[in-house]
């Protein structure tokens, strides 16, 4: 997947609230605000258009008309040599996609088999893989980012790939029943990926004579990072020959391309993208990601329950691509079409395709919580907004009541990757003065940026109190090796929204360079307790006897810095 500085795992955001509470139940959990008339507000819908927010929708399932072609597409799956947990999701996956397509013609993985290319975690897919496949089903592989992870040179990497895998080279060309598959592949193991000049035009070979074979045929096309600036997560993908990559594509509109390396899940409707081609990403069997600037973070809670696969069928006139949710047993959203033959007038998913805001209904409530009201901070609860396709974000904007000013703004995802997606919505506002009344708007965001025009709006009051600063504690100062652990205790920190801690030398600039050593801040009651060993270092070289070093902890998963403390090793 991404950087090995971008973290596993985020912690809590408090939903307090189940799915389908009613009108009754969401007062008596609400507070009276001291010295506020307003405890929940109701506002008018600017439509009666009948429109929700996509979950779990049922699928429109084909006709009797069976498919020419079908075939289940998966990514990043990170085999993990340390434990088992995706490797049973990786058990369920296939059981699954069996039940649900029990002929299929080839099954594809678009990169990152295993979490470090390891020998050990080459055993465990392939052995659960080939225990499962169909018999009849062309295994197509591309290799990813981390399965160069080893240690090894980029050729070795290659070599334990290909021997493990069964496949010709780690790019190729098949054509099965009659139609076109190129398989591409990353040629070393930076995150963005490398895809060099001779591939991209051996790529064009290959193009030009499927289109030959029947052009009015679709041409799968499959590599493990995205295109920038195509599908939803495509800030991930490759720079370096990206427009030779792109308009190579460009020429054939007939080409269906599928990347993983993001982890962005299905739901979201920009991850299929149309304007010269189609594009679409292919989700994850390992744990959710999702695009930065949210107080949840990328990695938000149960990120790592995700586990979703595509189920592709071509027919003479279409090709359904059907998203399906293997955690959850259960389709998400409807299929996308895509008719045939492929003309770029008649694509339909095009980056301006949605002009409709969301908007809240006319008996949406609001309100803060008041079990979740502390000196320095404030949780709002509230319906949520509908939309044609799918509400992705709130933009909650905060002003001290007193001064008329606003002192603060954020994005919140709508929690839409959640099964079932919370309603209502829980959000805690955090960094504010005790003893403060606020007033609190929140506007809706559709995954195309549309805002709505109404917002929700509420009063809200910190209670009194001390501000406590976040401090971190050391069970030693002085380390008398390389090899010695310390114990870390970060007190009074918040409930984390990708919130981490990193080790670096005491002169380094977080930022500049990246952690020796990091985790995620996983905290309970305001303190997060962890102890850090340097066999675990990412960069072993940079901790050295006769040096001081500083754990800094951020918020965010960006460099937020909050605080420091600072040990040596003699």
């Amino acid at each position: 997947m991404k950087d090995i500085k971008v973290k596993d795992e985020a912690l809590k955001t408090q939903n307090v609230l189940s799915e389908g509470m009613d009108r009754r139940a969401f007062l008596q959990k609400t507070t009276m605000v001291v010295g506020a008339a307003m405890g929940a507000s109701l506002v008018g819908s600017l439509t009666s258009l009948p429109v929700s927010a996509a979950s779990n929708s049922s699928i429109i399932e084909s006709k009797k008309v069976k498919p020419k072609l079908v075939f289940p597409v998966i990514s990043d799956v990170h085999m993990n040599k340390n434990s088992n947990q995706t490797l049973e999701k990786f058990k369920t996956t296939l059981d699954q996609l069996n039940l649900l397509v029990p002929k299929q013609d080839a099954f594809v993985v678009v990169g990152d088999l295993t979490d470090n290319g390891y020998t050990e975690e080459y055993d465990k897919f392939f052995s659960t893989y080939t225990a499962k496949k169909q018999k009849h089903a062309v295994s197509l592989i591309a290799i990813g980012n981390h399965d160069y992870w080893n240690g090894l040179s980029v050729s070795e990497a290659q070599k334990r790939f290909l021997e493990r895998s069964g496949m010709e080279s780690i790019y190729f060309h098949k054509v099965i029943k009659g139609y076109h598959f190129i398989i591409l592949g990353t040629e070393d193991g930076l995150t963005e990926g490398t895809f060099s000049v001779a591939q991209i035009n051996w790529l064009a070979q290959q193009l030009k004579q499927a289109a030959q074979d029947d052009p009015n045929k679709p041409i799968f096309v499959f590599h493990h990072q995205p295109i920038m600036g195509t599908v939803y997560g495509s800030e991930w993908g490759f720079a370096e020959n990206r427009d030779l990559f792109y308009n190579t594509l460009a020429a054939y509109p007939q080409v269906i391309s599928f990347s993983g390396h993001t982890h962005y899940p299905l739901d979201d409707p920009k991850i299929i993208h149309q304007k010269d081609f189609t594009s679409i990403g292919t989700s994850t069997g390992a744990y959710l990601w999702l695009d930065a600037g949210r107080i949840q973070g990328e990695v938000p809670e149960g990120a790592d329950i995700l586990n979703q696969a595509l189920i592709v069928e071509v027919y003479n006139n279409k090709v359904l691509l059907k998203r399906r949710d293997i955690h959850n047993n259960n389709w998400t959203a409807e299929p996308f079409e895509i008719t045939l033959p492929a003309n770029k007038n008649d694509f339909i998913y095009t980056e301006d395709r949605d002009k409709k805001a969301p908007f809240f209904t006319k008996d949406s409530l609001i309100s803060i919580n008041h079990e979740l009201t502390t000196p320095t901070s404030l949780a709002v609860m509230f319906t949520q907004a509908k939309d044609d396709l799918l509400v992705h974000d709130y933009k909650v904007e905060i002003t001290d009541s007193s001064k008329g000013q606003k002192v603060k703004e954020f994005l919140a995802f709508s929690e839409f990757y959640k099964d079932p997606i919370p309603n209502p919505l829980t959000l805690k506002i955090d960094g504010l003065q005790p003893n403060t009344l606020y007033e609190i708007n929140v506007f809706a965001l559709d995954a195309f940026g549309n805002q709505s025009q109404n917002a929700l709006k509420v009063l809200g009051k910190t209670i009194d109190g001390e501000i406590e600063n976040i401090t971190i504690t050391l069970s030693k100062n002085t380390l008398t090796g390389t090899t010695e652990t310390v114990d870390v205790l970060v007190e009074n920190a918040r409930v984390p929204q990708s919130d981490w801690i990193g080790l670096y030398e005491v002169s380094e600039t977080p930022g500049n360079v990246p952690a020796i050593w990091w985790e995620y801040t996983k905290v309970t009651n305001g303190t997060y307790r962890g102890t850090y060993d340097p066999s675990k270092n990412s960069y072993p070289g940079r901790y050295q006897s006769g040096k001081t070093y500083k754990f800094v902890y951020f918020y965010g998963s960006g460099y937020d810095a909050v605080t420091h403390a600072t040990f040596t090793v003699n």
